[in-house]
């Protein structure tokens, strides 16, 4: 009996003690909370970021119409709660060794939570934005955005699994983005403004009738969450507070186990945000409880009430707001509507001058080019030139593939090579020139329409080698030999059989396209120059690339067909070794290399093959290769006098001719000993100039830009 008596007192004592020491730590660390309202209780909330506060009569505060548009209010209790369980149980050490272990720990407590709030927007009727309840791991939301993102998430982590964020959203817009049900819904979003679950905001009543709530209508209204732990349930309650109690019928009942997404310890509080519309966001009172049943019911009585609504009989300008909102939205309409239209005309007109009308060339709409390349989208882009870019397009109507040569708005010149071009290349008729299909001008819009070339252009497969990973072709010695003899015909037309003489001025790879059956077509004729037979050329601008441009050109400004010849033969060259006409070193203080000097230097050596394109890994036929490199020797000669015409190299090609090989030993070349990493130091012909002299005569182009306009 003795031992009895002494357990009951031990029992008291302990019972007495904890009694004494439990309303601290219960104060400490009861899991629940109630607030009707929140008068002197700033100290128990965390206001992270934006507007929110709490009002003199003990109002939370989340956003207001005084501090402008695009707010974000969040309010979150001070400190977080326990969500989860810790407690491992194991069973028997002998279980324990068959690795059976069980765990509560991923068990997310039950949990309720009730709060009253309203939104009051400036203007009624005309919707803000909405309010969320949260449980997130921070009692703050860093990068979170206005607006439609209801200072949530934002672009970036909306929809991420690692934000481990839950939210009931109030919202009063309807986003096509977020795949909203309609303008003021109720939603559940798990991690992301797309709800996984939501319904119109309304209420069933004890008799099954269901009635619509508008929750912009700056009415109180009351919310009940309650997550079942053990069923894995949310449901959402809602009703208007003159409601009184708890409808029956929950809004949203959601089945979904929370243990992903919860943690151990979160925060509990509001999110909410405006956007161009003035809009204030109140929670009138607030009660939460995990772990420990329903939370405490709000004493609806003893809430602060919020600011009484604007009148909806608010005027401006002495008429009522629903009168004169709707006048002035239609006016604003109508006024973005002919703006519009006036850009739009603007946009797609053409201009027309005097001297186009005896040109008697096709001209295309700028609508029609622009419908083509599908506003000339970057996609569309087939290569940008000196003076422009280029752009794949196919007409609305024909369906014809064409290629769109928009010259560059910044080019001086460009407007002269435009012309230059139309006048040139639009005359001419030949089966290896790029055909002109027609052309645009548009305010300062210059637009060339060419027939599409499915191969591109010619430097992109010979110069391949340069990027490892291309998956381009190698052309073969026979196509190549082909292209060249396609191009020299197409000069000789240029040069001899067209009725005045054209010099085209920029003969390179890069500018010779290749069309289906890999035939060689030589374009952008936005360098060239016509004269009459049996005039002498002009003197104009030292125009064209270096590596390609004659000596003389450099001394005289004059060009002619023998400064294209020259032209010609670096191209012969290019094709032929796989390599640029001159290739610049990556120090500013060296010489480039000189491809003419290299292969004059092994021909001289005996081992002019040694030059080809290794590409073509010796598939070729030697004679012919030979021809071509020494073609390209002759036409690269310093004096314009001695170099062939494009007549006589087309007479070389076709074998018609032999080619006079004595007098490759007229070409200058240095002396060997004094080599670059090609054999020989860079010093034939192409001299480092400015190409800035100035004019001393204008070109067709010129000229006709001088005249009337």
């Amino acid at each position: 009996m003795l031992v009895f008596k002494k357990l009951d007192m031990v029992v008291l004592v302990v019972v007495m003690l904890s009694i004494a020491v439990s309303p601290s730590l219960s104060q400490e660390q009861r899991p629940e909370f109630l607030y009707n309202g929140f008068k002197g209780e700033a100290a128990k909330f965390r206001f992270d970021q934006g507007v929110a506060n709490i009002t003199d009569n003990g109002l939370l505060r989340l956003t207001n119409n005084l501090n402008g548009t695009y707010q974000i209010g969040h309010a979150f209790y001070t400190r977080p709660f326990q969500f989860k369980s810790t407690t491992i149980q194991q069973n028997s050490s002998t279980s324990s060794s068959k690795g059976n272990t069980s765990s509560s720990g991923g068990n997310v407590f039950s949990f309720s939570t009730t709060f009253v709030f309203s939104i009051i927007p400036e203007i009624e009727g005309v919707s803000g934005q909405g309010i969320a309840f949260v449980i997130a791991p921070k009692g703050e939301l860093p990068g979170a955005r206005p607006s439609t993102y209801l200072g949530l998430f934002n672009s970036t982590n909306n929809g991420k699994s690692t934000n481990h964020v839950l939210a009931v959203e109030l919202d009063t817009i309807y986003n096509t983005d977020f795949d909203d049900i309609n303008g003021e819904h109720v939603g559940i979003d798990v991690n992301d403004l797309k709800s996984a679950i939501s319904k119109r905001s309304e209420y069933t009543d004890d008799n099954g009738r269901i009635h619509k709530i508008s929750l912009i209508s700056g009415e109180p209204i009351q919310v009940w969450i309650d997550y079942d732990g053990v069923g894995k349930k949310l449901n959402v309650t809602l009703a208007p507070i003159y409601v009184l109690r708890k409808p029956k019928t929950p809004l949203i009942s959601f089945g979904h186990d929370l243990s992903n997404v919860i943690k151990d310890s979160m925060y509990v509080g509001f999110s909410s945000s405006t956007s161009f519309i003035l809009t204030s966001h109140y929670i009138m009172g607030w009660s939460f409880k995990v772990n420990n049943g329903t939370a405490e019911p709000l004493n609806l009585n003893q809430l602060p009430q919020p600011p009484r609504k604007k009148s909806s009989k608010s005027k401006l300008f002495g008429v009522e707001l629903p009168i004169i909102i709707p006048v002035i939205l239609l006016t604003f309409i109508i006024g973005i509507l002919v703006v519009v239209r006036k850009i739009r005309n603007e946009k797609f007109e053409d201009l027309v001058e005097d001297w186009e009308l005896g040109y008697g060339r096709q001209r295309f709409s700028y609508k029609d080019l622009y419908i083509a390349t599908k506003g000339f989208k970057e996609k569309e882009l087939l290569g940008i030139g000196g003076f422009g870019r280029v752009y794949k397009g196919e007409l609305p109507t024909s369906k014809t593939e064409i290629a769109v040569k928009r010259v560059a708005h910044n080019s001086q010149q460009g407007e002269r090579e435009f012309i230059a071009e139309i006048i040139s290349i639009g005359h001419l008729r030949h089966r290896n020139l790029v055909q002109l299909l027609g052309y645009c001008r548009r305010n300062r819009e210059l637009l060339l329409v060419y027939e599409f070339m499915p191969n591109g252009s010619l430097d992109k497969l010979i110069f391949r080698h340069s990027n490892s990973t291309s998956t381009l072709p190698v052309l073969s010695w026979n196509q190549r030999f082909q292209i060249i003899k396609g191009v020299a015909c197409g000069l000789v037309y240029l040069h001899e059989e067209w009725e005045q003489v054209v010099i085209h001025r920029d003969i390179k790879a890069s500018n010779v396209l290749l069309d289906g059956e890999m035939n060689a077509r030589l374009g952008d004729f936005g360098l060239a120059r016509l004269y009459n037979r049996g005039t002498n050329p002009q003197t104009t601008n030292v125009v064209g690339t270096l590596g390609y441009i004659a000596p003389e050109m450099t001394k005289t400004g004059r060009s002619t067909t023998s400064s294209d010849v020259y032209s010609f033969g670096a191209f012969l060259l290019e094709v032929a070794c796989g390599r640029r006409p001159i290739e610049m070193h990556k120090s500013e203080t060296e010489e480039g290399e000189v491809l003419v000097d290299w292969v004059l230097y092994c021909w001289r050596s005996g081992r002019i093959l040694q030059t080809s394109d290794p590409n073509l890994m010796n598939e070729y036929v030697n004679e012919e290769m030979e021809l071509v490199l020494k073609i390209g020797l002759l036409c690269s000669r310093n004096n314009p006098k001695a170099r062939p015409s494009m007549r006589q190299v087309m007479q070389y090609l076709d074998g018609d001719v032999p080619l006079p090989e004595t007098e490759l030993w007229g070409l200058d070349y240095d002396d060997p000993s004094m080599s670059s990493s090609w054999g020989e130091r860079p010093s034939h012909a192409i001299e480092m100039v400015s190409l800035t002299t100035s004019s001393r005569s204008t070109s067709v182009a010129e000229s006709l830009l001088s005249g009337p306009r």
